[in-house]
């Protein structure tokens, strides 16, 4: 993460959004407090989306998920 004070920003706004559109993020302070946090938008030109389904297959859910458990026997 690129650290730059509030005057420094001023002066080169556009380098720091470019930074940040390509995947950088860049915290902008004052007196060394964080200010605001540049990160690049969901919608930027840099970034893919993930297709729908991408993940098939990655995920797995046990036979047993919806089984009581058995800490939980005495009050069934």
């Amino acid at each position: 993460m690129h650290k730059v004070d509030v005057e420094q920003a001023r002066e080169c706004l556009q380098d720091l959004i470019e930074e940040a559109m390509a995947g950088g993020e860049v915290l902008i302070t004052r007196d060394r407090q964080p200010l605001v946090r540049l990160v690049p938008s969901v919608a930027s030109p840099g970034r893919k989306e993930r297709p729908f389904g991408s993940a098939k297959g990655l995920v797995h859910i046990a036979d047993d998920f919806d089984a009581p458990l058995e800490d939980f026997q005495d009050y069934m």
